[in-house]
């Protein structure tokens, strides 16, 4: 190669190489900035939680029941349920039962529980009755008892432990009297006192019969001693006159000697406000015993009863019985008697099946207004709450009338009628039957 053509080619390698340390490598393509990321969106601060409801606490005087959601609001029924004044208690104890099922067998989503005692009509079986009951913690009330006798043995143990009752049937005058003392303060009644019962026999007697001598009988119990003692006081009052007061065993079956003895003071009218099993034995002797064939005769609510009819046999007809007057009665009582026929079949008892169903529904009717009812069904009850809450009942709406319970735990209405036994044969027996009642009242 000559040297001129290798200085060109020389000269154009230089130059090569100068315009690429000039030019340099090109630049990348410019990339788009990345898009501003937006601010993550602020999230929603919790919410506030509610504070829990406190815990339920008991600041009652005397206590509280609580009922959990799964279990039965429990009340129960003591009284006679046995022997022969069982049928006393047996009336009273059905009240109950229609009455809770009015309420469809439910308070606040539970279930109603009744359970019984039977208390025997006797002190003494008042006393184990309460007994029983007082150590039963899930009780919230009670219902009862059926007899005087049964409370006097029982309402300080019923009282202390916090329980109120409310009788259908008790109807001692002392039970409610303003002075009783502090162990009566779980007690009240929707039945009658007889203060009343007492006067009403007397007038009738003394203003419709016509008579002016009478004696009295009684069985010992407190019942009959204080109901008699109101007859005897009312009747002297009225200007009559008491021949006999006489008394026999509750147990005694031979009435021949003390009516030999009622005879011979000549009374016109005899009165025996006892409890069946020695109403029986009088009734069925009475016409026995010489100057007794034609004196009128008279018992009261104690054996307003189909059981007199078996027991007294035909004797009891033409008797006189004083009981609540169920014509008088300002609720739906003619209602009650066809659920009691559609439930039990055949007549009431005895008298105060309606005075049950106010009791119970008087009973529930407080219990609304002071239990607690937590969200999970918890039901809470405080016992002096409830005591207070029946004894501030005020018109409330019952069968056997407008119901008001005073200070002292009257709660009744007490208007009495006389009624006569008309026919002696047991199955006759109907004194709500209108057309055709047995006993049928006949005063006033």
């Amino acid at each position: 190669m000559n040297k001129r053509l290798f200085a060109l080619l020389s000269v154009l390698v230089l130059a090569s190489l100068m315009l690429a340390a000039c030019g340099g490598a090109a630049a990348p393509a410019a990339t788009e900035a990345p898009a501003a990321t937006e601010a993550p969106a602020a999230t929603e601060a919790p919410a506030a939680t509610e504070a829990p409801a406190p815990a339920f606490e008991c600041t009652d005087a005397i206590g509280c029941v609580t009922i959990a959601p799964d279990e039965p609001v429990h009340i129960a029924y003591w009284g006679v349920l046995s022997g022969a004044d069982g049928s006393l208690g047996e009336d009273s104890k059905r009240g109950v039962e229609l009455a809770i099922d009015d309420m469809g067998g439910k308070f606040q989503g539970h279930d109603i529980l009744l359970t019984t005692e039977d208390a025997g009509c006797t002190p003494e079986g008042g006393a184990t009755a309460a007994t029983k009951l007082a150590t039963d913690t899930s009780i919230v009330g009670l219902i009862g008892s059926s007899c005087s006798d049964e409370t006097v043995g029982g309402i300080a143990t019923i009282t202390n432990a916090g329980l109120t009752t409310i009788s259908p049937s008790n109807t001692r005058p002392v039970l409610t009297d303003p002075n009783r003392g502090p162990d009566y303060a779980g007690y009240l009644r929707t039945a009658h006192s007889d203060a009343f019962q007492g006067k009403a026999v007397a007038e009738f007697a003394f203003n419709s019969l016509k008579v002016t001598k009478a004696a009295t009988l009684h069985d010992g119990s407190t019942y009959a001693q204080a109901l008699q003692q109101v007859f005897v006081d009312e009747f002297i009052k009225l200007g009559g006159t008491i021949v006999a007061q006489e008394a026999v065993a509750k147990d005694a079956t031979d009435m021949k000697p003390v009516l030999t003895t009622i005879a011979a003071a000549g009374p016109e009218f005899l009165y025996y406000p006892v409890f069946v099993a020695v109403g029986g034995y009088v009734t069925a002797q009475v016409r026995d015993v010489a100057g007794l064939e034609n004196v009128y005769i008279a018992g009261s609510d104690g054996i307003f009863t189909a059981d007199l009819l078996k027991a007294g046999g035909a004797n009891t007809k033409g008797m006189y019985l004083s009981s609540p007057d169920f014509s008088a009665f300002t609720g739906d009582y003619a209602g009650l008697i066809a659920k009691h026929t559609a439930k039990y079949g055949g007549s009431t008892l005895s008298t105060f099946h309606a005075h049950a169903y106010d009791a119970t529904n008087l009973m529930f009717a407080a219990l609304e207004k002071v239990a607690v009812v937590e969200a999970d069904g918890t039901i809470y009850v405080g016992r002096q709450a409830l005591r207070d809450a029946i004894y501030a009942t005020k018109d409330f709406s019952g069968v056997t009338g407008n119901l008001s319970c005073s200070p002292s735990g009257d709660c009744g209405a007490p208007v009495i009628a006389m009624y006569e036994i008309v026919n002696s044969d047991p199955a006759s027996w109907n004194p709500a039957d209108v057309a055709n009642p047995n006993p049928k009242k006949i005063w006033p």
